[in-house]
């Protein structure tokens, strides 16, 4: 796959369109099944509690990959990804009910850099609070 976005077309501003994805404990579940962490602060309210959480948290590398996928579907290849990294600021806390937790994702083009690359700063929000800083990627486009 190429990236289906052409690197003259953005410009420094250009905002990729924001998402929402929605985080239930069976989310958790099933990611602890599939990244074999069975960390017990995110499936175990009583552990979770008991080490000083309010509750159930959402793992961070599910939270950090929930985040990157407004870039990856903007520019429609996954592979163009060069670079990506984050600072967990605040834990994704996913109550026991049948709404759970919202993970709301925006990102906006902060430099046109080198090679058709540029840099995507992301912004994660959770229950109204930032859940991760700095989180940047950098994107090859066509």
């Amino acid at each position: 796959m190429t990236a289906k976005i052409s690197y003259a077309d953005v410009e420094v501003g250009t905002e990729l369109p924001a998402q929402t994805f929605p985080v239930t404990r069976a989310t958790l579940v099933q990611y602890a099944g599939a990244s074999g962490d069975f960390n017990p602060i995110h499936w175990n309210e009583r552990f979770a509690k008991d080490v000083g959480l309010p509750d159930v948290i959402a793992h961070g590398m599910f939270t950090m990959a929930e985040a990157i996928r407004v870039v990856t579907d903007w520019v429609g290849d996954p592979g163009a990804v060069v670079e990506y990294g984050v600072r967990f600021t605040r834990p994704v806390v996913v109550p026991d009910d049948d709404k759970g937790a919202v993970i709301e994702v925006s990102g906006k083009v902060a430099a046109k850099l080198d090679h058709n690359t540029v840099r995507v700063d992301l912004t994660a929000t959770s229950a109204g609070q930032k859940v991760l800083g700095a989180s940047r990627a950098v994107v090859r486009l066509a």
